[in-house]
């Protein structure tokens, strides 16, 4: 097949990963290609396996408004971090919990990372809030901190993402309390999204900073984990002051019932959080060592996912970015393409990591489109 990959503006490509429609289309490929999806970071163990025979038990319940509070969720999910049910809020999805924690500065001064989740800035967008970038340079994409603290004091808030995406990278909790200390005497507050924090190898969520820290908001997504997004379901955990601020901008019942009664089952269901650490643990080095192997650059992650790029000899023979991601498309692989991350402009792929067969396959196709 011969490549011949369009520049395109970054608003012509979708904005999400598990997009495969619009990009088969996009690259004139039939409705019916058959892709593996590697754009999407999701748990490949989930659902558990028990969730199907568990909503069919509860349909009963759409004839009826769920909880306005959802005492009952709010309560598994303190009990599980430790936490009290007031410094809970249920949302929908890590979406609502990045749009709700920008809510609370309408119009204020924002700090984001670049790159980083696109949903940052776009919340802040929408709450007319004035964004300045701290960017990380790559290819090892660090935080310089002395930048970062320079900045913030001149921030109503801070948005970061812990592990970042779609780096895969880790800011310390040393330098997290750095910032926090820091920004505890200018009056800023600190969001800290750990949406992928338990799918990750070696990263201690900031929950016991809570105590210690009541500028600190932290953002919770239950969709990856359990391969839920479809369902929408994730939460926010800060101070009661904060938490009782940020329920006030968010609308009623935007949760759905079936969501709100799934939250205790699944943070019971230890066995399924076990065998995802398993999985994790098994295939992440794994993943990230034969990745290297293939002469990719890849970026040292921390999570279910790595940021990769051809290399400069690779790159030296034509073979770019976009290259490799319309070559994968065509074998069948869906990469995440990077368009849409500030900083990146779509020089580097993010891969999905999947069960140790698909993973086999995907670096099998890699092997095919680099040679």
């Amino acid at each position: 097949m011969s490549c011949q990959t369009t520049v395109h503006e970054a608003a012509d490509w979708p904005s999400h990963g598990g997009q495969a429609a619009a990009l088969l289309k996009r690259f004139g490929l039939p409705a019916d290609h058959v892709v593996d999806d590697v754009s999407a970071n999701l748990n490949p163990l989930g659902p558990p396996e028990w969730l199907a025979g568990w909503l069919g038990t509860r349909l009963g319940g759409l004839s009826r408004y769920p909880s306005p509070d959802y005492a009952s969720a709010r309560q598994a999910i303190a009990a599980h971090n430790g936490v009290q049910p007031a410094q809970v809020l249920l949302t929908n999805g890590g979406a609502e919990a990045i749009f709700l924690a920008a809510a609370l500065h309408a119009s204020g001064r924002a700090l984001l990372l670049a790159p980083s989740f696109g949903e940052y800035a776009r919340a802040c967008s929408a709450h007319r809030i004035e964004m300045t970038e701290h960017v990380l340079r790559e290819p090892h994409f660090a935080c310089e901190m002395a930048d970062l603290l320079e900045k913030a004091a001149n921030a109503d808030v801070v948005f970061l993402c812990r592990p970042n995406n779609p780096t895969g990278t880790l800011i310390s909790i040393d330098a997290v309390e750095t910032l926090l200390a820091h920004t505890q005497t200018t009056g800023t507050q600190v969001v800290v999204d750990e949406a992928f924090s338990d799918l990750s190898i070696d990263v201690e969520p900031l929950t016991a900073l809570l105590k210690r820290y009541c500028h600190l908001v932290l953002l919770r997504s239950m969709t990856k984990f359990y391969t839920l997004p479809g369902l929408r379901l994730g939460y926010v955990l800060a101070s009661k002051n904060i938490v009782a601020t940020m329920s006030h901008h968010q609308p009623p019942w935007s949760v759905n019932h079936l969501a709100a009664e799934l939250v205790a089952p699944l943070l019971a269901d230890s066995e399924f959080a076990r065998l995802t650490q398993q999985w994790l643990v098994s295939e992440q080095p794994r993943m990230g060592k034969a990745l290297q192997a293939l002469g990719l650059e890849v970026v040292p992650s921390h999570s279910c996912f790595f940021l990769v790029r051809p290399s400069v000899l690779q790159r030296e023979r034509g073979v770019t970015s976009a290259d490799l991601f319309e070559r994968m498309l065509y074998k069948g692989l869906l990469a995440r393409h990077t368009h849409s991350f500030k900083g990146l402009e779509g020089s580097w792929l993010r891969l999905a990591l999947r069960d140790e067969s698909a993973n086999n396959r995907l670096l099998k196709v890699l092997h095919d489109c680099l040679c």
